[in-house]
């Protein structure tokens, strides 16, 4: 992979908001000529900072939406399409994670936000970790979920087959190989809802318009490939949460660890009854870990978690 030689973008403190007076705002921005688009639910009444969520190349500012109401409750909640996704403008492949996590921080910017919490899973994760690397000061907590410091063998092998694939008109067997890459295999444990998110993910592939494809598989996986995933670069100690389901076979628990490792005093744990999509699989737990995260309450011996881990801290602090 190449290393990018993008500067961590330098702004001015961020400015006061502007808004009209309603819960939810739709804004567009734009940031070094690309366009693209945030979505906000305002809480007047937060009880924590702001909370941005990043999700997979696949995902958009409206796939949190059976998120955003429990969590709204507690804070005010982000949503983006950042340049390249969505239906933000297209990004071309040479731009890669340090552009990303800059275009994050434009954000934060334009909306007069400060510090925030941010989450970010599969490839928000990585856009998540080298924003906590380039701007810690506009963060408080961290979140990653389903993030690895390397992309998986398996993946990266498969994504020229992907490609083949599409030049070849065989989108239907892309679609399954996709799910099934996403998804852990039949028996490999009791995971929720699991075939009903595998006929789901199938049938949004397959109702994606070509330039949807275009975005979100041609160009995603070629920057994916193109650009550094993850670069040792220190972050500043502050509270971090590394977590996935128990049955991840994309980004793996044992990846995990490694992710949390290095991060100074990170805690890791699985969630029961899940893989990789544990955001799509137990929503309700999901949210339930955010909030109880961002708001500093405990977050060991939940029934729908294993023990918390703390794979940086030495043999002294495994567990709580």
């Amino acid at each position: 992979m190449s290393t990018e030689t993008t500067a961590p973008l330098r702004l001015p403190p961020a400015r006061p908001a502007e808004r009209a007076p309603c819960d939810v705002t739709e804004h567009r921005l734009s940031f070094d000529g690309f366009g693209y688009l945030c979505r906000v639910v305002w809480q007047d009444a937060a009880v924590t900072e702001p909370l941005v969520l990043l999700g997979g190349s696949s995902q958009d500012r409206f796939s949190w939406a059976r998120h955003e109401e429990r969590l709204a409750e507690a804070c005010t909640v982000v949503t983006l399409d950042l340049p390249g996704y969505g239906a933000a403008e297209p990004l071309p492949t040479r731009y890669g994670i340090d552009f990303l996590a800059a275009a994050v921080r434009h954000t934060l910017y334009e909306l007069g936000m400060a510090k925030v919490n941010l989450m970010g899973a599969c490839f928000g994760g990585a856009i998540a970790l080298r924003f906590a690397q380039h701007y810690p000061d506009a963060l408080r907590r961290l979140m990653l979920a389903g993030m690895t410091t390397r992309v998986p063998r398996e993946y990266a092998e498969a994504v020229p087959r992907w490609l083949r694939m599409l030049d070849e008109d065989r989108r239907e067997e892309m679609a399954g190989q996709l799910v099934a890459r996403f998804m852990s295999p039949s028996g490999a444990g009791r995971i929720r809802r699991h075939a009903a998110i595998a006929r789901l993910l199938h049938q949004q592939f397959m109702a994606q318009t070509p330039r949807q494809i275009g975005m979100a598989v041609v160009d995603h996986n070629v920057r994916l490939l193109n650009h550094e995933w993850y670069r040792p670069e220190p972050v500043p100690p502050l509270s971090a949460l590394v977590f996935t389901g128990e049955y991840d076979s994309l980004t793996t628990p044992r990846m995990g660890r490694e992710t949390a490792a290095q991060l100074p005093g990170a805690a890791f744990l699985t969630v029961r009854d899940a893989d990789h999509l544990v955001h799509m699989e137990r929503i309700e737990e999901f949210t339930d870990l955010l909030l109880r995260f961002c708001t500093d309450r405990p977050i060991d011996d939940l029934p729908y978690c294993h023990p918390v881990e703390y794979p940086g801290a030495g043999p002294e602090r495994t567990g709580s």
